[in-house]
């Protein structure tokens, strides 16, 4: 079967230390492999099967992701060490849609040392600057303190409270927001 892509959904974003890669069917291996710990997606949305299956990253790749890449409805980057370009070490969405616009998982190892923040801030800067959209929203669990931080820190201010499923089960949940103006005021005063 031929996939179709356009260049945006493509295009390889880069940062001081990681490389985000457009997501492929050859990635579907190593996210399996990675993906399915609890401390990974227990805070994620219930729509991710648990106990995870042995194909669901296959499945993830082939029936989900890929097709909304194609669509023009996502764009779901592997997220990699520059130091080391062929291993996956998590995954970051970008969803059109009036909530939910950003989603993200990294491997233990390589949690709490900014990398998923360096992810985001350039997620953002794709988000808005070259898709264009006008703001973005993301719904996450309260109890998910470092995706809070992330947030805090690149501008976001939370817009409400509401209940969410996740695969831990029911939550009370947060949904954080930024414009592109907001968006382009915090990335200056960051550079200042």
């Amino acid at each position: 079967m031929e996939r179709c892509y356009n260049l945006l959904m493509i295009r390889e974003g880069t940062t001081e230390r990681l490389i985000l890669r457009p997501l492929e069917m050859a990635d579907a291996a190593q996210i399996q492999e990675l993906f399915p710990h609890w401390e990974i997606v227990r805070y994620l949305q219930n729509r991710v099967p648990w106990p995870y299956p042995p194909d669901g990253a296959l499945y993830y790749c082939r029936d989900i992701a890929l097709p909304q890449m194609e669509r023009g409805e996502a764009w779901h980057r592997t997220i990699r060490l520059r130091s080391d370009p062929d291993k996956i070490i998590g995954n970051i969405s970008l969803v059109k849609g009036e909530e939910d616009n950003r989603g993200f998982w990294m491997g233990g190892p390589w949690q709490g040392q900014g990398l998923m923040s360096e992810a985001c801030e350039w997620a953002n800067y794709f988000w808005f600057e070259e898709l264009g959209f006008a703001v973005m929203r993301v719904a996450k669990a309260a109890a998910n303190t470092a995706s809070r931080r992330i947030s805090e820190k690149q501008g976001m201010h939370m817009i409400g409270l509401i209940e969410k499923d996740y695969v831990s089960g029911r939550l009370p949940s947060e949904v954080w927001e930024i414009t592109a103006d907001e968006w382009r005021a915090w990335k200056a005063q960051a550079k200042a």
